[in-house]
């Protein structure tokens, strides 16, 4: 889709080169919500979270399994949109 707006962007292959924990609570501040908002529930109950975990616990565990955060996430400046719907990155520009 932003390809087709003509928007210049970078894409980040989330399997091969993960967020860290600081870059995931860096993202989350950007969007304004907390790790549960952008966990992708099928994903986690794959995983076998119980929904009892803390919000570190959440984070850390994004960090090594990317898969159970939501995607994608658009990020410019100091602003963030998830793209579900993938109208929602063109709020970015």
């Amino acid at each position: 889709m932003l390809n087709e707006n003509g928007i210049a962007h970078t894409y980040r292959e989330y399997t091969k080169d993960p967020l860290s924990q600081e870059e995931i609570r860096s993202v989350l501040n950007k969007l304004g919500v907390g790790p549960r908002d952008v966990l992708r529930k099928r994903d986690a109950t794959k995983a076998g979270l119980t929904g009892n975990e803390t919000d570190d616990q959440l984070i850390a565990l994004m960090a090594d399994n990317p898969r159970l955060l939501e995607r994608p996430i658009g990020v410019v400046d100091d602003r963030a949109a998830v793209g579900r719907p993938p109208d929602n990155l063109l709020t970015l520009v």
